[in-house]
């Protein structure tokens, strides 16, 4: 018997992944959860076998998540369930260490298929992230990691604030905002501010 926890903060998903997997003989549903508070919570009480884990979450990113989940259960198996395909917010789950990666359009069979794939101790993507991940070597590799002051600078400038405005604002020096300029288009490999707005805001980073 395959215990599963399912975290989703979208109720028409979680009762879609609930219906699926009671549905099956060989599963059992152990838990709901809208939140990565209670999901922690829950799998300090009760290990499973497999989580079914949501990329977005209100509380914190499931993929921020999944990596403190792998570190304290490195036996859990954890699959993420994201709208997102883009190779960066994949390859940012996949060096969290998850086992599955699907999209929330995937075929009940298919999410099966994928609980059953990690259950046995195999890693499952689903076709379409197959082939963002190995079709092409271009993009971001994982989401940035940012650090406190590039997030505020970075929130600064898409306000609309000039060097010398986020300098005052910051107490720091209109050289020590440019160099936090130049490493957020390193990180992001970007050529431009309003390209790495445009990304920051897509990874949910300002």
């Amino acid at each position: 018997m395959i215990n599963v926890y399912i975290t989703d903060d979208h109720p028409i998903v979680l009762d879609g992944l609930k219906t699926l997997i009671e549905s099956r003989s060989d599963m059992q549903l152990k838990g709901l959860f809208t939140s990565a508070a209670d999901t922690s919570k829950a799998l300090a009480e009760e290990m499973v076998d497999v989580l079914l884990l949501d990329i977005n979450l209100p509380d914190k990113s499931g993929i921020d998540l999944s990596g403190e989940l792998k570190e304290r259960y490195p036996e859990l198996a954890i699959i993420m369930l994201s709208v997102h395909n883009e190779r960066a917010v994949v390859g940012s789950a996949l060096k969290n260490k998850v086992n599955g990666y699907l999209l929330k359009n995937s075929a009940g069979d298919e999410i099966i298929e994928a609980i059953h794939a990690v259950w046995e101790g195999n890693s499952y993507l689903c076709k379409q992230t197959r082939d963002i991940l190995y079709q092409s070597d271009s993009g971001l590799q994982a989401i940035p990691v940012i650090t406190r002051r590039e997030k505020e600078v970075l929130g600064l400038i898409a306000l609309g604030y000039t060097t010398s405005e986020i300098g005052e604002k910051l107490f720091v020096s209109s050289h020590t905002v440019e160099s936090h300029r130049k490493n957020l288009m390193e990180k992001f490999n970007a050529k431009s501010m309003p390209a790495i707005i445009k990304l920051a805001t897509a990874y949910k980073l300002i």
